[in-house]
């Protein structure tokens, strides 16, 4: 057949064109469309405490994927159209956020927004919503505008209510300020207790505002055998606040039953901060398996407290369990929850294989950095010094350490690890390092050649601190620890408590020691105590809070664990300078109650909020 010139010209230049077969670049043969911003990230200013959130829109062809970015570097977790920060601190401040959109054909980078963090809120008071205020867990209230070290004495400053419960309360007290309950604003202080109740008191008059069971029409568990939490154990655990969900905001707790079969349950709540009412088809029963070397490994609620304070991080509720004492089995599980639906979202086990540890922390809570790692300390346990071709256990078993875990994907994964050079016989001789609790260090820091360093601290049993570079942890060698700063013995009589934060200093207040300052320069803390108290704490030590107005007025509060309980405030540029004690007044008018292990004290809004055996006592400047 003869073809003309014309059809010649035309079947030539389809022999050339590529025909796109197996193309990563179309969709049902179309030609994807690479992404395309359509609504830029704005610019968000905040107060020291409360949260920012960052939005984009893009067009493009479907899927599209999301890597939110912090000054430049990924944000781990961080992979929906909108990301919002973790409780924000003042070394937050002109920040920059940004977005890369993605899709098959191509990406497309938002303009940076910046963040503004103001260091004192304005009308509308202090919200305390998560153990030690902030996810760092510095233990730092920068908007306190009433107390002062001027007035913060006992001729001005003492007990002002007491607000009895039923049950221990070992949970730190949490705080809402001009909360709308039934019309009529609040300023409202929640209480959780063993004996599965929980309270909301109007902190100004002492009102009980509402109060509920959470024990599920069962009773509060037995105290399995143990000493440490007992005679019950209901709420142990601090919860977690997010006064922006559901109808008027909510408040997650776990809470430990035993029914009447004699069984164990472990249980997530989300209860309605106005009503106490349970939200999201609530509670959710909380099961979990992980694999390991044999199969898989449960979760069995019998065999365990849930003593870490709890963790919401980009929509996500974090639980932490630790055991009864020493009685295995136990491993070392960290859970994720979706906040709305209360559905399980991420399931870790960081010793799936061994006899131990647990995650405990002296009630302290998980910490995050500003790029959404979870760091955890580990009590004694298996750990196998047989590493692999990363520096990683073998079996993914990480007794005695201190962890850095990933929440991307909406996953969870060991990132980076350290563990001591004697990490074995420290475990065997039951000296944890999960005693304490990680607090991370302001991103601001900058060593002795100007170079910025990302640290996380903490201290154990074994009365060393370890400074910790978050970027490159040291894993674990036989014959050192490649940390970025060990304090030898810094802490005598060790760690049963979490650390505090305020203007480059460090507190620790170890067991049968005083409350000591560690002041940071150059990024590393000083080697000795730059002040220290003139009293000593008794087990467990103290786990010391901060108010402060900005940089200025700081005041460092800290529970002594007596009968009755002992307030201390000291100011926070020198320790050798006392305040006020609640023994000062005489008569005893500013007694609390008999004192509880692991207690830190809430500060906001020109009170304090110490927590006892069977109730919270207010303090606040006298009428």
């Amino acid at each position: 057949m003869t073809r003309s010139l014309t059809q010649r010209s035309a079947l030539l230049v389809l022999a050339v064109l590529p025909c796109g077969c197996g193309s990563n670049n179309s969709t049902g043969g179309t030609q994807a469309t690479a992404p395309s911003i359509t609504a830029q990230p704005v610019d968000q200013t905040v107060n020291v405490g409360q949260t920012a959130t960052f939005s984009v829109a893009a067009s493009g062809t479907a899927p599209l994927s999301y890597q939110w970015q912090r000054n430049n570097t990924n944000i781990s977790g961080a992979t929906s159209s909108s990301y919002t920060t973790p409780t924000t601190t003042q070394t937050d401040n002109s920040s920059t956020f940004r977005v890369v959109v993605a899709n098959s054909a191509g990406n497309a980078t938002s303009n940076n927004a910046t963040l503004t963090v103001n260091p004192v809120q304005s009308a509308g008071g202090t919200d305390v919503t998560t153990y030690k205020n902030d996810l760092a867990r510095t233990g730092l209230n920068f908007t306190e505008t009433v107390l002062t070290p001027s007035n913060v004495k006992s001729s001005t400053f003492g007990l002002l209510h007491k607000l009895p419960v039923t049950g221990k309360v070992d949970a730190q007290p949490l705080y809402l300020s001009q909360l709308s309950i039934s019309g009529t604003a609040h300023n409202v202080i929640f209480v959780a207790t063993e004996h599965d109740m929980v309270y909301a008191f109007d902190s100004d008059s002492g009102a009980t505002l509402w109060f509920v069971s959470v024990a599920n029409g069962e009773a509060p568990s037995d105290d399995r055998g143990c000493s440490q939490v007992t005679p019950e154990i209901g709420v142990t655990a601090t919860p977690v606040i997010d006064r922006h969900a559901g109808p008027h905001g909510v408040i997650y707790i776990v809470a430990m039953t035993k029914d009447s079969q004699n069984k164990y349950h472990q249980r997530l709540h989300a209860l309605d901060v106005t009503t106490g009412a349970e939200l999201f088809s609530g509670p959710k029963e909380i099961t979990a398996t992980f694999p390991n070397t044999s199969g898989q490994t449960s979760f069995d609620p019998g065999q365990y407290k849930e003593r870490p304070g709890l963790l919401l991080l980009n929509g996500i509720v974090y639980l932490s369990f630790s055991s009864h004492c020493d009685h295995g089995p136990y491993t070392a599980w960290l859970l994720g929850y979706d906040q709305a639906t209360l559905a399980q979202t991420a399931v870790l086990n960081v010793a799936p294989n061994g006899g131990g540890p647990s995650i405990w922390m002296s009630g302290g809570a998980p910490a995050v950095d500003s790029d959404g790692y979870i760091y955890v300390l580990t009590a004694n346990g298996d750990f196998e010094t047989t590493l692999d071709a990363n520096g990683f256990p073998t079996h993914g078993d990480y007794g005695n350490s201190f962890i850095k875990i990933s929440t991307a994907n909406n996953s969870l994964k060991v990132a980076d690890y350290f563990a001591m050079s004697n990490e074995v016989s420290e475990s065997n001789g039951d000296v944890d390092l999960g005693s304490g609790g990680a607090m991370v260090l302001p991103d601001t820091l900058k060593d002795s050649t100007n170079m910025a360093r990302h640290l996380v601290v903490g201290a154990g049993k074994d009365a060393n601190i370890y400074v910790v570079d978050r970027d490159n942890m040291g894993k674990f060698s036989p014959s050192s620890n490649n940390i970025w700063q060990e304090l030898s013995n810094a802490l005598p009589g060790g760690i049963w408590s979490t650390p505090a934060l305020f203007n480059n200093t460090v507190y620790y207040g170890a067991v049968s020691g005083p409350l000591r300052a560690f002041s940071v320069s150059n990024a590393k803390l000083s080697v000795t105590p730059s002040s220290q108290t003139g009293i000593t704490f008794t087990y467990p030590g103290t786990a010391p809070a901060v108010s402060a107005n900005g940089t200025s007025n700081g005041i460092v509060w800290a529970n002594e664990n007596t009968n009755p309980a002992v307030l201390h405030a000291y100011d926070a540029s020198n320790l050798t300078n006392e305040l006020y004690n609640s023994n000062q007044a005489t008569s005893g008018r500013d007694h609390c109650g008999a004192g509880n292990k692991f207690i830190t004290p809430t500060i906001a809004d020109g009170k304090v909020f110490l927590a006892t055996q069977d109730s919270v006592c207010v303090y606040g400047l006298l009428p």
